[in-house]
């Protein structure tokens, strides 16, 4: 038998997938030929994914702490059990604390707006509780605000489209590792391509050019590029004039980034920044791809937004193939308001911060954090300033629940464990953030031991507190129905995607200067916002593993294998000012924290850079990961994360 089902894992691609059952078991898993996307391909991570689903080390059943919190020993208890004592301990913090004193902690491990996708799982339970919100800041957050101020939404322009792009800036992204499918449009361009990184990735090496600034002046270049083409009179006056405003205001501002100024802001040579600005004035259709990696530091925000106005200028936002792309997903009209139920809030209640999770349970008062769910995320692996996190932790009046699948680092701090479903055992719906495409996931198998789904999990929590609005016990299906409203969900089931109609720019035009922006008490035209790391030493740059994803597979023996060991690469001019050689075990720290690798030399980084890729576990990796130095700060807009914001000493062991 072959099911139709959906990759759930946080990458752009939102991979449409076929599952081979044979009497009731998984035995074999591949891409979706019929898929516009996928065309059959698996990346290297996910083709080992029913390595996962069977593995020894999967939690099969309920547990309770036994020892300390950290030493990750635990005791097996039944559904019962565990039901009962979450609810007791629910009951008693509501009654001392309120319902505010409960935060639901959700993270990217599963995209599916079903079972996962930062909170939109059990976002009913928790509302009829009125727990705190969860504000999920730690991947794109900055990014997608700063669209928002120049074109009004973050859907951007539809990928498949780099087909007919005549120029392609890969602009801090790195599909050959992160999101491969995407790069299979680029390969069937003409295209001239450059990629714009601090250090030459898999597809960098790919591309025609590489230019790589210094971390954190992404705007800086954008507008410098923007100056140049300006200066050449290449501009598309007519498209100016209709679809955009403030022209005028927007001109004066580009008129300060002259290609010296911004040569000395990003590092780059003036004759390459020129020779790039006039590559663009002189071709059409330019597209941009640009991820979320570039917009995670103090101006992160601020570079997107500054980028979204370059294709504003040339006129490349009316031509097909021209444009930029970052996320689809503000082109997916779902009914979330229905999903999520939010009247069901008995008053107002506070947001907090993924990104600031160490300061809430740590500094948080009005009241303390009493209670952590954990869902489809493991913070201490994900999140910034690890020590403080786990400081926060391993507070004894912090009740913790984790929801999950196999015994990560934040699973140690949990009071109680539940187990729970992996993708091919659970219905869901996913959109992906790199196409235009829905995705429907059926369940293939039947779950193994107790585990459960993560909406079966919170229909049985709502039973036990003896909660009776009705919402609180729909089906998935009832769930799915109610998300797709207006969509047909009985073709996605039965073909298992279905692309939907990109959405116009709701303001009509795109704003160089943004009164939304500047009633935020930002600039109201796009800006250059240096770096904010104080410290001194090489900036970190912590980007995607090319086999795991985020902490997703940091456990599978052969990717594991395949990565080796945690390695922090540096140029050789920077290891020969520390007596660093090639293979030298390294520390690297600054005063938030510390971990260990081993020393890469390559010209691959550019001096002054350094990086080590993210995602590893601390507990298999000496007790600490890279996530240890990097600061629990917020980037300009939203609150985004700032993990390429982080200066770091890195010293022989």
């Amino acid at each position: 038998m072959k099911v139709l089902g959906a990759c759930p894992l946080d990458c752009p691609d939102g991979c449409s997938w076929v599952v081979d059952v044979e009497d009731g078991v998984a035995v074999g898993l591949r891409g979706n030929k019929a898929h516009p996307i996928t065309r059959g391909a698996l990346c290297v991570k996910v083709n080992r994914y029913l390595e996962q689903l069977k593995s020894d080390e999967r939690i099969m059943h309920p547990m309770r702490r036994v020892g300390k919190k950290g030493e990750g020993r635990f005791e097996r208890i039944s559904w019962d059990e565990a039901l009962t004592e979450i609810a007791a301990r629910l009951t008693g913090i509501t009654e001392e604390f309120g319902g505010e004193a409960i935060w639901p902690f959700h993270g990217t491990g599963s995209l599916g707006y079903i079972q996962g996708l930062e909170g939109f799982s059990g976002r009913r339970f928790f509302n009829a509780l009125g727990a705190s919100l969860h504000d999920p800041t730690i991947c794109s957050i900055a990014g997608t605000v700063g669209l928002k101020y120049t074109l009004g939404t973050s859907g951007g322009m539809d990928p498949e489209d780099f087909t007919e792009s005549k120029l392609i800036l890969l602009w801090g992204t790195n599909p050959l590792t992160s999101g491969h499918h995407g790069w299979k449009f680029i390969q069937d361009s003409d295209a001239y391509t450059v990629a714009i990184d601090p250090v030459r990735t898999r597809t960098a090496e790919r591309c025609d050019e590489h230019l790589a600034p210094l971390p954190g002046t992404d705007a800086a270049l954008a507008l410098g590029l923007m100056h140049i083409i300006v200066s050449m009179g290449a501009q598309d006056d007519e498209f100016i004039t209709e679809h955009t405003e403030g022209w005028d205001e927007f001109r004066d501002r580009i008129a300060e980034f002259t290609p010296e100024r911004v040569a000395g802001i990003t590092g780059l040579p003036v004759e390459r920044i020129m020779a790039l600005g006039e590559r663009i004035a002189r071709t059409r259709p330019t597209a941009i791809r640009a991820s979320q990696g570039m917009q995670r530091h103090a101006g992160g925000g601020m570079a997107l937004r500054a980028l979204a106005c370059l294709p504003g200028i040339t006129g490349d936002w009316a031509i097909p193939g021209g444009g930029l792309h970052y996320s689809t997903s503000g082109h997916f009209d779902l009914n979330l308001p229905e999903l999520m139920r939010f009247d069901l809030l008995p008053h107002p209640v506070r947001t907090l911060s993924m990104t600031r999770l160490g300061e809430a349970l740590l500094e948080v008062d009005d009241p303390p954090v009493k209670a952590l769910f954990v869902i489809a995320a493991n913070p201490v692996g994900s999140n910034p300033e690890q020590r403080k996190v786990i400081r926060g932790l391993e507070r004894e009046d912090l009740f913790t629940v984790v929801l999950e699948h196999f015994p990560t680092d934040t699973v140690g701090y949990a009071d109680i464990v539940l187990p729970a479903t992996m993708q091919p055992e659970h219905l869901d719906v996913l959109a992906a953030y790199g196409n235009l495409y829905l995705v429907w996931n059926e369940p293939a198998v039947p779950p193994p031991g107790e585990c459960l789904s993560t909406t079966e999990t919170f229909r049985r929590l709502a039973q036990q507190l003896g909660l009776t609005e009705p919402a609180l016990y729909d089906s998935d299906e009832e769930l799915a129905r109610q998300l797709l409203k207006g969509h047909d969900l009985d073709r996605l089931r039965t073909e298992g995607f279905l692309k939907v109609a990109p959405r116009p720019v709701p303001t009509g035009k795109l704003q160089f200067v943004s009164p939304r922006a500047e009633m935020a008490g930002h600039d109201p035209l796009p800006a250059y916002t240096p770096p904010a790391d104080p410290g001194d030493g090489l900036v970190l740059i912590s980007a995607a593993s090319h086999y795991f994803l985020n902490t997703t597979f940091a456990n599978n023996p052969e990717l594991l294998r395949r990565a080796g060991d945690p390695t922090v690469t540096l140029h050789p001019d920077d290891a020969a000012t520390r007596a660093i050689t090639d293979g030298t075990p390294v520390t690297v720290s600054n005063t938030r924290g510390s971990f260990e690798g081993i020393a890469e030399l390559s010209d691959r980084v550019r001096p002054g850079v350094a990086a080590t890729p993210k995602g590893r576990w601390a507990k298999l990796s000496g007790g600490a990961t890279v996530n240890a130095t990097i600061p629990e700060r917020d980037s300009d807009f939203g609150g985004g994360a700032v993990f390429h914001d982080n200066r770091v000493q890195i010293t022989p062991r």
